[in-house]
């Protein structure tokens, strides 16, 4: 296909643009510059009068744009002075505001990157080598339950799942909805990436629970399921919206909860046997009852022994059963007697009351907090992601966990799959990791120095690990959660998406799914506008070269 010629930038363009992005990064530009005149009245022509999206338009001249920029970057290495900034971000309280962002940023060839929740590992949702605007979802965080019909909700993508949750237990104490473990996660990005948490054993990811979505495409149509077609809202469930559109709202489906159910957290280390209960874990976590989940969380720790610090291993076994703490107790006991649970070490609670404590609360918070946006703390972050198709022997584990303990910061958690996640094609949704995976394995490394040294060092030590990890986890090829974005597995190059590219980390994350999803990006945004490092190419902008370039 080729591009129109209409939106091919003009070299004055270019230059007007370069100009207006280095501004932005050295010093705050005039706000009488025409291009940023330009995009302004651009942006109030294609929206509606009322409301105003003057009113939401933050420029590095305004006195809130720092805070509005900062405000939602979870990544403490995505918040210095030398990270690129976005020339404009806009707020939308109306779709329209939404419709204006997408005409005008593709007449001004400025890229639009769309943010929810903030909580993008690797920044990809508010960070760009070329001119970008951003596209702040927060101000859209409508939801609506509807318990008397259907038994669903809509919900807009600016919403957290903490606020999710708080609404759907302020209507009942039998609904819930499975989706992720982080209250602040904002909606938009965790559905469209897939969007796990500890149900999902029981009724699968958020994506097998949603049955409707409105979104705006590249041509600022407004779009639900009937007119989007079922491509598409094959793709956006599971294949990551940005790289389809703006995805405005999600209709989720409700699913029961008891009244009450139960959790526990154990842990153990080397000294209490933490390697052969680990291993036994294998072999049951994914085949036991789907009301069970059980994470487990590998990290390094310190003891002492003979007055003396030793350094060893902690693994801690976190809970969430759909059932009562005699049911919980006997089962455990039964399949899993190698953990050693204790009667007492079984809560029973409400399952609004078990978001938080999933979330290190104290007992008896009230869930109000689920309304704070803000998470408890910010650090310095990487993480990456692993499945396992295998039990790892014990000879295995030892050698991770010594590899751990010399790397001394890196982190492992275990999500068990099975239940409901091994019944569904992996073709159902963009997102193939089903049947056959045993459990996933996030990578997390976390520091609080703000030095390069101090990043180097904790960027190796993770890496190091994952390359450790190599012979144990998933092959041809080698699974990631697309969620946890990772830009180790391979970017495209802005200006120009390419498939050869793309396809490396696109196996990853889809498997062979990665090809429908070019499909799809061919035909409803065939220019590539929605486009960042790991976007879903578009075939005729790879067989045009670099027609479509941002720069």
């Amino acid at each position: 296909m080729k591009m129109r010629a209409s939106s091919r930038p003009s070299i004055l363009s270019l230059l007007s643009i370069l100009v207006l992005y280095v501004s932005s990064c050295v010093a705050a530009g005039s706000d009488s510059d025409p291009p940023h005149n330009t995009f302004l009245q651009c942006l109030s022509h294609n929206s509606q009068p009322s409301p105003p999206i003057s009113s939401i338009i933050y420029t590095p001249n305004n006195s809130s744009y720092p805070h509005v920029l900062q405000s939602y970057i979870r990544n403490l290495r995505f918040i210095s002075s030398t990270t690129p900034k976005p020339l404009f971000i806009i707020a939308p309280t109306h779709v329209s505001h939404i419709q204006a962002s997408i005409i005008c940023s593709k007449v001004h060839s400025l890229q639009l990157r769309i943010r929810s929740g903030g909580h993008d590992y690797d920044g990809l949702s508010y960070v760009s080598d070329v001119p970008f605007v951003i596209l702040d979802m927060y101000n859209l965080r409508s939801i609506t339950i509807d318990l008397e019909k259907e038994k669903t909700a809509w919900v807009d993508s600016g919403a957290t799942l903490g606020e999710l949750y708080y609404e759907i237990a302020k209507h009942s104490k039998i609904y819930g909805f499975p989706a992720g473990v982080c209250p602040t996660v904002g909606v938009g990005g965790h559905f469209s990436g897939g969007g796990y948490g500890n149900m999902m054993r029981k009724y699968g990811l958020s994506v097998d629970n949603v049955i409707d979505a409105r979104i705006v495409d590249a041509n600022g149509r407004i779009l639900d399921k009937e007119s989007m077609g079922e491509d598409l809202f094959w793709a956006i469930r599971g294949g990551g919206g940005a790289s389809f559109g703006v995805i405005v709202s999600w209709k989720i489906k409700l699913v029961l909860v008891p009244e009450r159910i139960t959790v526990f957290k154990v842990e153990r280390t080397l000294e209490q046997d933490a390697t052969n209960i680990v291993y036994k874990w294998q072999y049951i976590a994914d085949k036991i009852h789907s009301d069970l989940f059980i994470r487990v969380v590998v990290l390094p720790s310190t003891i002492k022994k003979d007055q003396k610090n030793r350094k060893t291993i902690k693994a801690k076994f976190v809970s969430l059963f759909l059932g009562n703490a005699d049911r919980l107790f006997n089962l455990v006991n039964e399949k899993f007697p190698e953990l050693g649970l204790q009667r007492q070490d079984c809560l029973e609670m409400s399952w609004i009351e078990s978001v938080l404590f999933w979330s290190n609360y104290a007992n008896g918070t009230s869930v109000d907090v689920l309304l704070d946006r803000m998470p408890q703390s910010e650090k310095f972050l990487k993480k990456k992601s692993d499945y396992v198709q295998n039990p790892i022997s014990k000879e295995y584990l030892e050698g991770i966990w010594k590899t751990m303990i010399e790397l001394k910061k890196p982190a492992l958690t275990f999500n068990p799959y099975g239940g409901k996640m091994s019944e569904i094609s992996e073709f159902e949704t963009p997102f193939p990791h089903r049947s056959g995976n045993m459990f996933k394995i996030q990578y997390s490394v976390t520091w609080k120095e703000e030095d390069a040294e101090a990043a180097d060092h904790n960027l190796n030590s993770i890496r190091r690990l994952y390359d450790y990890m190599t012979p144990y986890v998933s092959k041809s090829p080698r699974g990631s959660y697309l969620n946890y974005r990772d830009i180790d597995l391979g970017t495209n190059q802005i200006g120009h998406s390419s498939y050869s590219q793309a396809r490396i980390w696109g196996t990853k994350y889809f498997k062979s799914n990665f090809d429908r999803l070019v499909y799809v990006k061919s035909v409803v945004d065939p220019e590539d506008f929605f486009r960042y490092e790991q976007s879903i190419p578009s075939v005729a902008t790879w067989k045009n070269g670099n027609t479509k370039s941002a720069m």
